[in-house]
This record gives C-alpha cells, sequence and structure tokens, in this order.
C-alpha cells in the first residue's frame, strides 16, 4: 500500500508539473469549446438529478448522447458563448512566437543504386539487348545515392511552369535535349503515350501480377536475374529502369500505365524518352507541391546531374571537357569532391553558371551560340618575364638600335600575322636597321621603308612553347631545339609516312608531336562541341610560313571509320576556340567507356605530299 500511494504521489506530481509547464509556456489556459460549455452545465444538472448514478463517465455517457441530438439552434446559445470568450481571448494574449519549422525530409523512389546492383548482373547478351532499345548510356550508372540536402534545395529552386532551374541569379531552361546530354536518351522521335485500352495490356497485366498499386519491383527483380535476353528481358528491364530511376512514383511499385507503350518492343528505341523523362518529372513535382502526394516521384538524379554540369565550383581554367553523356562522368568519389566544393564555397548556389560551354540549358536543340573564328586564339605561354615582352601587355621594352622602338600592336589573337611578337621601329637616322626578328635569330638588316615586306616572311618569327607553364618564346627552329632538351618527355616523336596509335585523356585539349627526322613540332588540338569533340593537326611555326604537311586523323568504332585527310595550317603556338579550318568531328559514341579518344595519325613530309 505504502509504494502505491508513493507511486500515485508521484504521478499526480509528475501531471501536475507538466500542467504547470504547458500554461506556463501558453501564458494563459485556452478557451472551451462550444461542447465544453454545454457539457459542463448539463453534467452538474444530472449529477444533481441522479444521485444513484455511478460517477463521472455515466454522466459524460449521458451528455455526449444529449448533445448529439440537439438542432443546430439549440446547439447556438453554447457555440456563441465559446465564441465571445475565445475572442476575448485572442484581444489579451500576446501573440505565440511560432517554433522553426524542421527542415521537411525527402521521400522518393528514385534509387540508382537499386539500378546499379542490377547492371552489374547482367550479361554480355543482356547488355547487348539494352543498348538496341537505346538505353546503352544507362549502362554507364556509377553513382549509387541521391545527395537528398541538394535534390531538396533543387526542388524549391524548379519552376514547373517555365520548367527552368532559377539558382545563381540565372534561370537556367530544361530540355529534353538537356535530358539527351546528361542521361544519354533520345530526344526525338515518336511521343510516349501511356494510356489506352486496358483489354490491350490484359494479358500483360495479368503476366506481371499488375494490380491497381503496381507492378512489383522485387518481382521484375527476380525476372532480370533469369539469364535470358529475349522480349520479356528488354520488356521487364524497361519497366525496372522506368520505376526505379527514370520515372518513379510516389510509390514503390511500378506503374501498370507504362505497359501500354511497351506492348511491341520492337519500335522502343523510336520514342522521345527525353521528353517523356522531363514531362513526368515536371508532373510529380507539380503533384508534390500541391500536397497531392507526400513522395517525390520523377528522375531526381538528372536534377542533380544537371545541376552539377551546368553551375562550376572551381576556377574556369579548371572546368574539364564534358562528356557525353555526363551520367558515366559522375561517380561515388566525384560527387562527394563536389559536394565538399558546395560546402567550402558556402554552400549549393555559389558557383558560376556555366551550362552554355557544356551545351545546357540551351532551349533549342543543337543550338549553341558559336564564337567567331577571330576567337580561334594562339594562347600566349603564361610567363611572368619576357625578354622584350610584358606579361600583361606583351608590349616590347624600348632598346636602343640606333633608333627608337615603341610599341605598335599587342600580340595579336588570331594568329594571322607573322608579326605577333613585333615592334614599330621608329627610325630618324639612320634609314636602315635591323630586322626586330634578330633577337630570334635573323641577320638582316633591312630598309625601314621595306621592313614590313621583309617580316611578313621572315623565317625567325617568333613562336611560343605550347606547355601552359612554359615561358620560352624563340623562332620555329630555336623552340624545335628546346623542345627536345627541356620537354623531352612531354609529347610524342613520330616518323613522317607511318600511322601512330594516339589515346586523348578527357581532360587533354593537345598534344604536342615532334618529327622525328627534323624535329619540326606540330599540335594535335581537341575542342569540345555541342555532340563531339573537334580534332585537327597544326604545325608549330610562323603563320607566314607557306610550308604544308599533309596529314590524316582515324577514329573508329567497331564497324564505323571516321576520317579526315588535309594539310596542317602554320600558327606560332597553342590554338583554342572554335576553328575556322578542316577539323574531324568525333561524337562521343566513339569515346570509350573512360572517356578517352582513341586515333590514328599519319603526317607526310612536304616533299611526298603528292604522292597520296
Amino acid at each position: 500500500m505504502v509504494v502505491v500511494m508513493r507511486k500515485d504521489q508521484e504521478h499526480s506530481e509528475s501531471e501536475g508539473s507538466r500542467k504547470k509547464k504547458k500554461k506556463k509556456q501558453d501564458g494563459a489556459t485556452r478557451p472551451a469549446c462550444s461542447w465544453v460549455h454545454f457539457s459542463r452545465e448539463f453534467i452538474k444538472e444530472y449529477t444533481a438529478s441522479h444521485p444513484e448514478s455511478s460517477g463521472l463517465k455515466v454522466a459524460t455517457r449521458a451528455a455526449s448522447d444529449a448533445w448529439k441530438l440537439m438542432g443546430p439552434e439549440e446547439k447556438g446559445k453554447y457555440t456563441s458563448r465559446a465564441r465571445e470568450v475565445w475572442d476575448k481571448y485572442l484581444s489579451t494574449t500576446p501573440a505565440r512566437v511560432p517554433k522553426p519549422r524542421r527542415q521537411t525530409k525527402l521521400v522518393t523512389r528514385c534509387s540508382p543504386g537499386r539500378l546499379l546492383n542490377v547492371l552489374q548482373r547482367l550479361t554480355p547478351d543482356q547488355k547487348a539487348a539494352v543498348k538496341s532499345m537505346g538505353f546503352g548510356s544507362i549502362l554507364n550508372l556509377r553513382c549509387r545515392t541521391l545527395r537528398r540536402s541538394l535534390c531538396l534545395w533543387l526542388l524549391e529552386k524548379f519552376n514547373t511552369v517555365r520548367r527552368s532551374l532559377e539558382v545563381c541569379g540565372e534561370r537556367i531552361p530544361l530540355t529534353p535535349r538537356d535530358v539527351e546530354l546528361v542521361m544519354g536518351l533520345a530526344s526525338s522521335g515518336k511521343d510516349v503515350v501511356n494510356s489506352g485500352p486496358d483489354d490491350l495490356i490484359a494479358d500483360l497485366r495479368k503476366k506481371y501480377n499488375a494490380t491497381n498499386r503496381g507492378i512489383s519491383v522485387r518481382l521484375l527483380e527476380e525476372r532480370l536475374a533469369v539469364p535470358e535476353a529475349g522480349e520479356d528481358f528488354k520488356r521487364s528491364f524497361l519497366l525496372y529502369v522506368l520505376g526505379t530511376l527514370l520515372c518513379p512514383t510516389a510509390r514503390l511499385d511500378v506503374s501498370p500505365s507504362f505497359l501500354h507503350f511497351l506492348t511491341n518492343m520492337d519500335v522502343v528505341h523510336q520514342y522521345n524518352w527525353g521528353k517523356f523523362l522531363l514531362d513526368r518529372l515536371v508532373r510529380e513535382v507539380a503533384r508534390y507541391r500541391q500536397g497531392k502526394q507526400r513522395a517525390v516521384g520523377g528522375c531526381l538524379l538528372f536534377l542533380q546531374l544537371f545541376y552539377y554540369e551546368s553551375v562550376a565550383v572551381g576556377e574556369p581554367s579548371e572546368l574539364s571537357p564534358a562528356i557525353f553523356p555526363c551520367l558515366a562522368s559522375w561517380g561515388e568519389e566525384e560527387i562527394s569532391e563536389r559536394e565538399k566544393q558546395e560546402r567550402e564555397l558556402g554552400g549549393y548556389g555559389s558557383g558560376e553558371v556555366v551550362c552554355k560551354e557544356r551545351g545546357l540549358g540551351m532551349g533549342m536543340l543543337g543550338h549553341k551560340t558559336q564564337p567567331d573564328n577571330n576567337s580561334f586564339e594562339m594562347v600566349p605561354p603564361e610567363a611572368e618575364h619576357y625578354t622584350l615582352l610584358e606579361q600583361d601587355e606583351y608590349q616590347v621594352a624600348g632598346e636602343d638600335h640606333g633608333g627608337m622602338f615603341t610599341a605598335e600592336d599587342d600580340m595579336p589573337l588570331s594568329g594571322n600575322e607573322s608579326n605577333a611578337f613585333c615592334v614599330d621601329i621608329e627610325i630618324t637616322d639612320p634609314v636602315k636597321a635591323p630586322c626586330r626578328n634578330a633577337q630570334y635569330g635573323c641577320a638582316q638588316i633591312v630598309d625601314y621603308t621595306n621592313r614590313k615586306d621583309h617580316e611578313e616572311v621572315c623565317v625567325s618569327a617568333p613562336c611560343a612553347c605550347p606547355l601552359r607553364k612554359c615561358q620560352f618564346i624563340g623562332s620555329s627552329m630555336q623552340l624545335s631545339e628546346h623542345f627536345s632538351s627541356k620537354h623531352w618527355d612531354s609529347g610524342r616523336r613520330f616518323q613522317y609516312n607511318s600511322p601512330l596509335a594516339i589515346t586523348l585523356n578527357k581532360n587533354e585539349t593537345f598534344l604536342v608531336l615532334q618529327a622525328e627526322k627534323d624535329g619540326i613540332l606540330f599540335l594535335l588540338n581537341k575542342g569540345t562541341e555541342i555532340i563531339g569533340h573537334t580534332v585537327m593537326i597544326t604545325c608549330l611555326s610562323p603563320s607566314s610560313s607557306k610550308e604544308q604537311y599533309l596529314y590524316d586523323i582515324v577514329s573508329e568504332r567497331g564497324n564505323s571509320c571516321l576520317r579526315l585527310k588535309s594539310y596542317t595550317n602554320n600558327y606560332p603556338g597553342r590554338v583554342e576556340g572554335s576553328p575556322p579550318m578542316d577539323f574531324l568531328l568525333v561524337p562521343y559514341g566513339f569515346l570509350n567507356l573512360d572517356g578517352k579518344l582513341d586515333l590514328e595519325v599519319c603526317i607526310w613530309n612536304s616533299t611526298d605530299i603528292g604522292a597520296d
């Protein structure tokens, strides 16, 4: 009895403290509703008129029954009384400070890790079947998890009406073309229609045990575990990919409406999957915002990777060329490193929008603002000091050669002028003066009036070392000797008229080739465009040089072969930008799985140009 009484006392004390705490937090007791006002009167009268009643429970039950039988007019008296008390409470009680709202948790059925487990078990025949449907890019999936904090942030920035991401102070439109660049799915073809008569898919619904909730993901996983690559595998694989990655709904099961466009598996590759994915994403996000579903449907992985590719967090010089599809370049390590950089900058949206450089967010298929031909630059070395050139303006310092040297032009960017590093010579007396390429080996003393004619064909016009950290500038012959002695391990030596196999990494924009016979330097240049890489060969020599070399570039993929045969252009340094010359366009599909570009190159010397 003592123990029981002590527990009851402790319980009553805790209840009392809890009520006091609640009252103290609220500041005042909240007013009662109309039912409470009625029940108080009724119970008081009921207990007085029914002394034999067993207690409060019976009286409360009787009050409840009486309240249910009352009409609106009878309840109105108590309703008006409760409203008066409530109005008085609101007028005398200070406004309540709302508690900070906890961050909403992201609930989604988009599960790249679950799909990746299935992809790792596919046989070669099954992978070939996947490629035949136009979904070969999905085999390049590398990431397992979504970054949920990023996805929540992107959902706030996603304008479903305009179909755009509004980040970093800019609006980036989303189009089916962006889906193709990021996910590798076709952005042209017939529209995907996921509706129609139920009798057309009745057999398929029965085959996949489809209910009103959908098709079980686990059932599809069991079907994909069987090593067959026929029509049943193709349909099961597409259902699984759509339900776990590309077009997941708010439920865990796969939507049975997808069966409508999977009745004929021979035409699956003809559909516009990019448009279908984007339409579903917009629809699912809109439904989530309207409160119609708790989970977020649609391909959130596309939004995440699109943001990574469209917003750079490093220096512009660190922006590596995009890989097509972008899905292949983002694994767990790359994403973790990117998230670390985002945190160091202060959070999402602190980077720089570079979607145009990536070919993303352009609004129209294939549209990209191309730079003018003059933007095809000869890039000078990043030097701190030059003998006759200043670092920023590339001007010549004054010297005394019987006259006065004054800077005329900065170093030209087009590479079309032979006197790229030259200056005007303002001669008062004498009439003759040395060539301004004297420091690079020219021993000519020419008349001032004929100076420009000579320098247009001067073989000692300066050329810059193409390596980014090298400051060397000299004639083409001096540059050849310099490269052989200082950078012998930074290029490839080759023999004229002999094919050479070359592999360019995804971050390599050029490769220096040096001929074994005469030491002439060539540059194998790689540019990045919307649909592929541009490849060409230039000769490291003054732009005025008339000497040309025939070259051949070949890129192969299976039974397909791309080839360019052309003549080299002469440039006195590294070239960047959009090429105003012959080039080979290699689509991203020709790259190997690591994003590297395999080529076969052959250069003929000038004496053999007419032999081919």
